[in-house]
């Protein structure tokens, strides 16, 4: 039987984690804020500089030049930036796990305790269903750590099929631009 206390003590802890993830979840809404407040003055000043760039072209030749040399860039800094989106979500997902696997962790050692408890309290001739139901508690958690390693590994695998595919789409737009250049000359 629990005590008022110790409901006391749960609800605190409940709140208390609920407030240390809510600021988890603000601080990665302000990385992305900054992000793109980084990124909208970098494209304004950008902007600017290449509507000077336009502006001063003197023939076909120098236009075609000009936009490839825009292109490659370009690409660049949109993979830089879907980059740094992941991250900061990446990383904000990462402490909301980390609260979640202590927690867990946490409510398997109570219920655990419980289990023993009443194991040691249980009448004579239940050691039987005793040992079942600890035995269904320890599949359980195998299950859960099993399903937890295959989402890291999924995980890992998302993030290099990420990295592979901007990489990718940064060099076939450097080749476009060579190409661009080199049609154009």
């Amino acid at each position: 039987m629990l005590t008022a206390e110790q409901v006391f003590a749960a609800q605190k802890a409940n709140l208390e984690t609920l407030f240390g993830l809510t600021n988890k979840a603000f601080e990665g809404v302000e990385k992305l804020v900054e992000l793109n407040i980084q990124v909208a003055k970098t494209a304004m000043s950008e902007a600017q500089a290449n509507a000077e760039a336009a502006l001063s072209v003197k023939d076909v030749q120098e236009l075609v030049n000009l936009q490839a040399a825009l292109l490659q860039p370009t690409a660049e800094k949109a993979a830089s930036y879907s980059r740094h989106l992941y991250d900061i979500a990446s990383s904000t997902n990462a402490e909301v796990v980390k609260v979640a696997e202590a927690q867990l962790a946490e409510a398997q050692a109570k219920f655990a305790a419980v289990v023993d408890s009443a194991a040691k309290n249980a009448p004579a001739g239940t050691e039987n269903a005793v040992a079942l139901v600890k035995s269904a508690v320890a599949a359980a958690n195998n299950a859960f750590e099993s399903v937890q390693k295959a989402t890291k590994q999924a995980v890992d695998v998302a993030e290099a099929n990420f990295t592979a595919a901007t990489q990718s789409a940064v060099k076939a737009t450097q080749t476009a631009s060579r190409t661009s250049r080199k049609a154009a000359a």
